[in-house]
């Protein structure tokens, strides 16, 4: 994703620079692209996530009486992340799987509301 972003960075400055005495560096293209792949990252959502996961199935086989509220909590939790991970994600294979995630995720929502 970074590499493609890196090429058609360079082709959009090159073309606006195109004509002007201004020259595009390879500094400041990595500097540009430093700063695109740190905000595009999403690592920690990922993990984050996987945490969710885990502590969803762990309540699921606990003894607890009333998971409902839990699961509940944790699935809005799940949705957050996802919705972040579509935010900060440029890629349209990783948009195209938020979408999918959350659409899960409303199914789960819909089932919780009938567990107590």
């Amino acid at each position: 994703m970074v590499q493609a972003y890196r090429d058609r960075l360079r082709e959009r400055v090159q073309g606006l620079l195109s004509g002007s005495e201004v020259h595009l560096t390879d500094a400041d293209l990595a500097r540009e692209l430093a700063v695109y792949a740190e905000r595009s990252d999403i690592a920690e959502e990922v993990v984050r996530l996987e945490s969710h996961l885990g502590q969803f199935g762990e309540i699921l086989r606990g003894q607890d009486e009333s998971p409902g509220r839990k699961l509940e909590f944790v699935t809005q939790e799940m949705g957050r992340e996802v919705n972040t991970m579509g935010s900060k994600a440029g890629d349209v294979a990783i948009s195209r799987l938020v979408v999918e995630i959350k659409a899960v995720l409303e199914k789960i929502r819909e089932m919780l509301q009938n567990v107590e």
